[in-house]
């Protein structure tokens, strides 16, 4: 299936599997009220010669979640862990019966009739939907550095993947595609290269692989960390985590983002000027080819086994 116009679609909310219309809170909550929430997105990718769906490092997403809440000192349940969020995510999923490529968005929220500064009652909520590849139709992005500066530790962490924090991206994003830009590049507050709106940045300059590190106001991003330890165990190339220079960019042989929502997409245009005459480069390409390898268990490589979660 690709879509679900005329079938229900199930999620997970308030301990029980019911179709996404019946989920409901109050418009008096603090979640819609002041956006109070964290969450994880997850991609899980379909391999049709074993039938099998994969959830891509699982394990390491919900950790984040809960590192997140902790941040925010969300008073959590004692039954919301790894195993529990783990049990429920396969079986609304298997509810759903999607044998396709899917996203699951994972969401603890601020519910009842409290405030900004309430720390209980926490819902979970754990939403799979079919979801395509990231910009499959072009070879490439174009991306234009923001006026709008990366949030900092010292204002909204961003290593706390909070809905609030996605207003910055939101506004980077909002003025790209407005100048006619694919996608946004944030400095940060010591005007060195953070990341995109929801994405982490590399750039490849004389075959040295290139990436802020995640004191650069960045996303603690796992698939960054699934690119850093792809590229050294099977490319052999060592990835090095320093700032980097806004005209660094101008100069780069290769460039792409990467997150669970973009995967890995090229960027062959910054600001106008073109990155590598606007063609994907030679270790972009192979780097993006082993990786949708690795998520669809279609590859040899010896790499971690709890990377892959079986759906099925």
């Amino acid at each position: 299936m690709t879509e679900l116009k005329n079938e229900k679609r199930y999620i997970y909310f308030k301990g029980e599997i019911m179709p996404e219309e019946d989920a409901k809170i109050s418009i008096l909550s603090p979640a819609v009220q002041y956006g109070v929430n964290v969450f994880a997105g997850i991609r899980c990718y379909f391999n049709k010669e074993f039938n099998q769906l994969y959830a891509f490092r699982l394990e390491d997403h919900v950790e984040r979640l809960l590192n997140s809440a902790k941040i925010l000192r969300f008073n959590l349940d004692q039954k919301i862990n790894f195993e529990y969020i783990k049990y429920n995510l396969l079986k609304v999923i298997k509810a759903n019966d999607f044998r396709e490529d899917i996203y699951v968005r994972i969401t603890l929220l601020l519910d009842g009739r409290g405030n900004w500064s309430s720390t209980e009652p926490i819902e979970l909520i754990i939403s799979p939907f079919p979801k395509a590849r990231a910009f499959v139709d072009k070879d490439g992005i174009t991306a234009c550095i923001t006026t709008w500066e990366r949030i900092n530790d010292k204002t909204l962490p961003p290593r706390v993947k909070a809905g609030g924090n996605y207003l910055n991206s939101r506004l980077g994003q909002l003025e790209a595609t407005s100048n006619g830009y694919d996608s946004a590049i944030f400095l940060n507050q010591e005007g060195k290269v953070a990341e995109g709106p929801g994405s982490c940045l590399f750039v490849i300059r004389k075959d040295k692989i290139i990436t802020p590190p995640v004191t650069a106001s960045i996303l603690e991003s796992i698939t960054r960390q699934s690119v850093i330890t792809i590229t050294s165990n099977i490319l052999n190339i060592d990835v090095i985590e320093r700032p980097i220079d806004r005209t660094e960019l101008y100069i780069a042989d290769e460039m792409f983002l990467c997150g669970t929502a973009i995967e890995i997409t090229p960027v062959l245009c910054i600001d106008k000027i073109y990155v590598n005459n606007k063609i994907v480069g030679r270790i972009t390409n192979k780097l993006r080819d082993i990786y949708f390898q690795i998520v669809r268990n279609t590859s040899t490589a010896n790499l971690p086994n709890e990377w892959l979660s079986p759906i099925y």
